[in-house]
């Protein structure tokens, strides 16, 4: 099983490798740097590289592997250490950790997003009931690295065990505290938890430094503190598996997994395919991406999850888009798979033009779209297929 590092896995431009083929490589060694905004990637394995490319380094791991990496540089420096250690946004953004923090909010707010809200995946839930000191840690780093005053962990009043777990480790904390979340889609959205927990209220393309908060995932906070205080690089991820399998039919976790393991692995992990079965999506149910067994695991990787078959629609069809849904593109593969015959697009009537890009006005409130399916089926829609929240 051949390890596959992607050198974009983050915001901005791809990594320049550092190493060559034929290199043997350690687990937590440095393999490729930023040629501009990204972070740094580091060998997940030890073994050696067989292949480098544009887009990654492949790398055929050795037999015996152990949980040992070589550390990242010694510094005083915390945002430092986030730097070397290659933190971005575990979450799905990817953006880079240490440009996000060296933003000073003096007086302001650092808030974990437990919110979870795509169906199906719990790993960051399980996170907080298995460890959530080592998140109340990352809050109280990115506290003192940003000058933020108040710290929130901010999530669903569903997950009770977490909810239980997460408020023991802060009891201690009095600058930390627990949030509670409303229980709709897409409350994990950074505008809906600003607008949820301080009631305030970002205007479509603002992002929370506007409001003098900065929002981390919950698992993002724990690669901050395992950067800064065991010098870890970040080299593992967590994962949920679930749909057509035998094993994760409600959703399977797996914690620190090695980066660039190929998610066929975590399948027959869960018991292999229910058949019939349709397509493999990474991410989640709503804004997840098609893949393949030999699609890699990255940082930014959240669900594995196998659907049923699409079903089929030999018919003509119209879609609406949504920022909190699926893209546009999305909806297209999906209609392809489908077999149908797109006829007509058009959006949310929510979204609006903000610099060029469509945004939601006001996600988590979803108007009904019955003015956008009319028009639709005059341009000739039989079936609509939607990316709304609502729907």
């Amino acid at each position: 099983m051949n390890i596959k590092l992607m050198l974009k896995q983050h915001i901005g431009s791809p990594c320049k490798p550092i190493v060559e083929i034929g290199e043997i490589v350690n687990r937590g060694q440095l393999i490729a740097i930023p040629s501009g905004l990204g972070a740094r990637i580091h060998s997940s394995v030890t073994g050696k590289i067989t292949c480098i490319s544009d887009s990654e380094i492949i790398i055929i791991p050795d037999e015996n592997q152990t949980n040992e990496y070589i550390k990242i540089k010694k510094t005083q420096n915390h945002l430092e250490a986030i730097e070397e250690a290659g933190v971005v946004g575990a979450g799905g953004a990817g953006f880079p950790t240490y440009v996000k923090y060296s933003s000073p909010i003096k007086g302001g707010y650092i808030i974990a997003n437990a919110a979870e809200c795509e169906p199906i995946l719990n790993h960051n839930i399980r996170l907080l009931e298995e460890a959530p000191e080592l998140v109340v840690k990352g809050i109280k780093y990115a506290m003192g690295i940003t000058g933020a005053e108040k710290g929130y962990v901010a999530i669903k009043p569903i997950y009770k065990k977490a909810l239980i777990a997460v408020g023991r480790a802060c009891k201690e904390e009095s600058n930390i505290e627990v949030k509670l979340l409303s229980n709709i889609y897409p409350v994990g959205d950074e505008r809906v938890i600003i607008r949820e927990l301080l009631g305030k209220v970002l205007e479509p393309g603002q992002l929370p430094i506007k409001m003098n908060s900065i929002v981390s995932n919950v698992e993002t906070l724990k690669n901050v503190a395992l950067a800064i205080e065991h010098r870890k690089p970040v080299i593992d991820k967590d994962i949920t598996v679930g749909g057509r399998l035998l094993n994760a039919k409600r959703g399977c976790v797996f914690l620190n997994q090695p980066i660039g393991t190929p998610i066929k692995k975590f399948i027959d992990k869960s018991g292999g395919y229910v058949k019939p079965y349709g397509e493999i999506v990474v991410g989640g149910p709503f804004t997840g991406l098609k893949a393949y067994e030999t699609t890699a695991l990255t940082k930014t990787s959240g669900g594995i999850l196998v659907s049923m078959p699409f079903p089929s629609e030999n018919r003509k069809i119209g879609l609406i888009e949504c920022e909190c849904g699926a893209s546009i593109e999305r909806l297209n593969e999906i209609a392809l798979g489908m077999g149908a015959k797109v006829v007509a697009t058009t959006e949310c009537k929510r979204m609006v033009e903000v610099n060029g890009r469509s945004r939601c006005d006001k996600p988590g409130e979803c108007p009904g779209q019955a003015e956008k399916v009319l028009s639709l089926k005059k341009e000739g829609a039989e079936v609509i297929l939607s990316a709304t929240c609502e729907d």
